[in-house]
């Protein structure tokens, strides 16, 4: 038996479906779940976020129109997004009270100044947190295990581990940020009485400035000396700025020396960071250093279904596997094609197919361009021989890990830059004598055996396709 809020949206979906194309009706409107009609105020359940947006840009009014006919006006309209299929998880998009609104739920706002003239509580502190990155979403993997591991442990003891500062650097959109945030999400979770801050090295520098024009360092410096986590993001932003380095350099020192967890991020290493202060620098050094490489393919490959879960959509495999294989560089890339191909899908009313996908990543990230690195030939040739990408990287003297192993090296020597001894550090941390040999060994067996020759030229294929 149907519900009173049941029965009012079917008559809703009736005039819709009058109003708006047969396509659009059934991907936009059919999905809708109705969940309650309380006091004036009607609840409905869609997908995801991507959808509520979509729906909001392009049908607010239908829905605005309808409500109004079918209930009465000032009906208030509030979405419920799903955001994780397998725990049922969503996100609600309350309405205003006195008409129909569609008011998006979002983080606070991360370009804005904290008050630097007053000493701040936990409570009264905006930690200038994403929450929708936390560490249940920022998927372990060989290029991030480092990283994860020592943002873990500095949550549960902020200032009390060997990893102050926790200095993170990478290339672009490989996770540092979704680091930052996720370990102050879990600081503020576990250590409610900590005053916890995340702000770029751009909006510490622009808050300095102001301080100085204002004549108001000593509060600036005061309501920074009073942090008891600080997540600085893009250090390297801070090169040529004397003075706000100077600043900073304080800042850093006082907390430091009170037992406060500094957490930092950089595009280089701090030996890199060319115009930074060398006492600043210095500094840095002092606690942990770890590298964010780019998604190894297992990590893509569940970073991408995770995504695909949260948006609500369904790809075919031949998809899935394209997109892994070959949007490489970093996360960002893997959301951007996601977001690209449901639109292209929802606007031109068409499959998510091969074609598709590989028009838009071709768009994205040019794959005819697309160079071949250590990494990837590791990814290769350990999915060829169906070994776990960690297996090259034991010391395990299993005939086919050696095999793979071998083979790895001779085509980074092949197809890379790379010297011997750079191939040997990624490859199973070898030296350079170990990498010679398995070049020799490899190019001895494939003169000489035709079987295994046919092999390395798969491999070599999969390479370059």
């Amino acid at each position: 038996m149907q519900t009173d809020y049941q029965i009012l949206w079917n008559k809703c979906l009736a005039v819709i479906k009058d109003i708006v194309p047969e396509a659009a009706f059934n991907t936009w409107f059919l999905p809708i779940i109705p969940l309650s009609y309380e006091e004036n105020k009607f609840t409905i359940q869609v997908p995801s976020q991507f959808f509520y947006e979509y729906l909001e840009e392009k049908y607010v009014n239908v829905l605005k129109v309808t409500l109004y006919r079918v209930i009465g006006q000032g009906t208030i309209l509030n979405y419920r997004a799903m955001v994780d299929r397998t725990t049922g998880g969503s996100v609600d998009y309350p309405a205003e009270n006195t008409s129909l609104m569609v008011k998006k739920s979002v983080p606070a706002d991360l370009n804005k100044a904290p008050n630097p003239f007053v000493r701040p509580t936990p409570q009264d502190l905006d930690p200038q947190l994403n929450p929708k990155y936390t560490f249940e979403n920022y998927f372990e993997g060989t290029s991030n295990k480092l990283v994860r591991t020592a943002g873990e442990a500095v949550a549960q003891n902020p200032g009390k581990t060997t990893f102050n500062p926790l200095f993170v650097f990478g290339p672009s959109g490989v996770g540092k940020t979704h680091l930052c945030h996720a370990v102050g999400m879990r600081i503020r979770e576990l250590h409610p009485t900590k005053k916890v801050l995340y702000v770029s090295s751009h909006l510490f520098r622009i808050q300095f400035t102001d301080a100085i024009r204002k004549n108001t360092t000593n509060d600036f410096l005061n309501f920074y000396q009073n942090i008891d986590v600080l997540i600085i993001d893009d250090i390297q932003e801070l090169i040529g700025m004397d003075k706000t380095q100077n600043t900073f350099f304080h800042i850093f020192n006082h907390l430091h020396q009170l037992g406060k967890q500094l957490i930092l991020t950089s595009d280089k290493a701090p030996v890199d960071l060319l115009g930074m202060e060398e006492r600043l620098v210095t500094r840095l050094k002092w606690g942990l250093t770890a590298e964010l490489y780019r998604p190894d393919l297992d990590l893509r490959r569940r970073i991408l279904k995770n995504k695909i879960s949260h948006d609500g959509i369904v790809i075919p495999d031949e998809v899935f596997n394209f997109i892994a294989d070959n949007v490489t560089e970093n996360v960002r890339d893997l959301e951007g094609i996601l977001v690209s191909l449901m639109a292209n899908a929802v606007i031109n009313n068409r499959e998510i197919d091969l074609p598709l996908t590989k028009r838009v990543i071709g768009q994205a990230v040019r794959l005819e361009k697309k160079q071949i690195s250590v990494q990837m030939i590791q990814e290769v040739v350990c999915n060829y021989y169906n070994l776990e990408l960690t297996a090259i990287q034991t010391r395990s003297r299993k005939r086919e890990i050696v095999q793979a192993r071998q083979v790895t090296m001779f085509l980074a020597k092949k197809y890379t830059d790379c010297s011997f001894s750079h191939i040997g550090k990624i490859v199973g941390k070898k030296d350079h004598a170990t990498v010679l040999h398995a070049c020799k060994t490899i190019k001895d067996q494939i003169e000489t055996n035709k079987s295994f020759r046919s092999s390395v030229e798969e491999i070599e294929n999969l390479l370059k396709n």
